[in-house]
């Protein structure tokens, strides 16, 4: 039987992360300990939440851009909208993950760029330009860079990076790690923030359930001076002064980062069409801090913020999935899963 490359690796990085930490970091923090069976319940539960998310916001994907999705036009949950196996938000993760099966946690980007241009699934935006460079003999990182992506700071590793924190429990410095060898196939700046922002969320939830704390957790995976940084910290200023208003924060969130030209230099699309990385990611922190721990309500009011509103909300209910575990989630989100269902374009 061949040796599991995560097994095999995990230790090391367990104690890389000890040796590597500042010496008065390292007396005051203790270790955090995770039962492997709690692992597998909350990991699941990540890979539930992003299927619901995703399957309850399908029918409203681009249909509200710069507008929230009014009440009665949000869509009923129903059972069978989980088995999401034909989502780009999900199937593109499943070649990151076979990467690191064969090829282990110290994978080459080039490697890692070799695989996903071999992939054979539709894409789009970033992920269609980075393959089609990588595919023209464009290497990585430069497939990613705006000089030769129009799309680089487009949502695309942010709507795929919940892999890198699923597999990171706890870890933050690999998801990010992860997020230098295929965020940067794709996309650059803000677009890989994003995803690293989002992973380091997911490695955290598996030890906190506060989502300010999960929000912070993700921030300091990132330059604290880039504008997705700064846009993150807008909403959570913003959601302290308006605990009982979504609304009113949503609003603060459009005037500044839909309608402000100095905060969509490099969006692909200038108009009322938004795929930037910031305003989708506000989308997510937005549905974590108002659902306050609740599934439906999050997975609602990232979905009616509107814009890319299947796979925001699928983040959202990824990280706070990954807090319930699959063990805790309501019935109505695990029922009809299809245990035989495959991701597209997987063995």
């Amino acid at each position: 039987m061949a040796q599991n490359p995560f097994r095999r690796c995990l230790p090391a990085l367990s104690l890389a992360a000890v040796l590597l930490m500042p010496m008065s970091d390292a007396a005051a923090q203790s270790f955090r300990r995770l039962p492997l069976a709690a692992y597998r319940d909350k990991m699941a539960g990540g890979w539930i939440g992003q299927m619901a998310g995703v399957g309850w916001g399908g029918p409203t994907e681009f249909k509200w851009k710069g507008q929230i999705i009014p009440e009665d036009q949000m869509p009923a949950w129903k059972p069978a909208l989980i088995n999401q196996f034909h989502q780009d938000d999900i199937y593109v993760e499943m070649t990151f993950l076979r990467t690191l099966e064969v090829h282990g946690w110290d994978v080459s980007i080039r490697q890692a760029g070799i695989d996903f241009a071999n992939s054979e699934y539709p894409l789009w935006h970033a992920n269609r330009a980075g393959r089609d460079n990588l595919r023209a003999g464009i290497a990585p990182p430069d497939s990613g860079h705006p000089a030769f992506n129009s799309h680089a700071d487009d949502i695309d590793y942010q709507i795929e990076a919940d892999y890198s924190g699923l597999i990171a429990p706890g870890m933050p410095a690999l998801a990010v790690e992860l997020g230098e060898k295929f965020g940067r196939l794709m996309n650059y700046g803000d677009g890989l923030y994003g995803g690293q922002f989002v992973g380091g969320m997911y490695a955290e939830a598996f030890f906190e359930s506060d989502p300010v704390k999960l929000v912070e957790a993700g921030l300091k995976c990132i330059p604290a001076g880039s504008q997705y940084a700064e846009c993150i910290r807008d909403v959570v200023k913003w959601t302290t002064e308006n605990p009982d208003d979504w609304v009113k924060t949503w609003e603060l969130i459009e005037a500044k980062y839909q309608d402000n030209p100095a905060y969509r230099r490099a969006s692909c699309d200038k108009g009322d069409f938004n795929i930037d990385a910031k305003i989708n990611g506000a989308y997510i922190v937005m549905g974590l801090l108002y659902g306050q721990g609740d599934m439906d309500k999050t997975i609602i009011i990232s979905t009616r913020c509107g814009q890319d509103s299947d796979c925001n909300p699928a983040n959202s209910g990824g990280v706070l999935g990954t807090v319930i575990g699959r063990s805790k989630l309501p019935d109505k989100f695990t029922s009809a899963i299809d245990p035989n269902g495959k991701f597209s374009h997987t063995p």
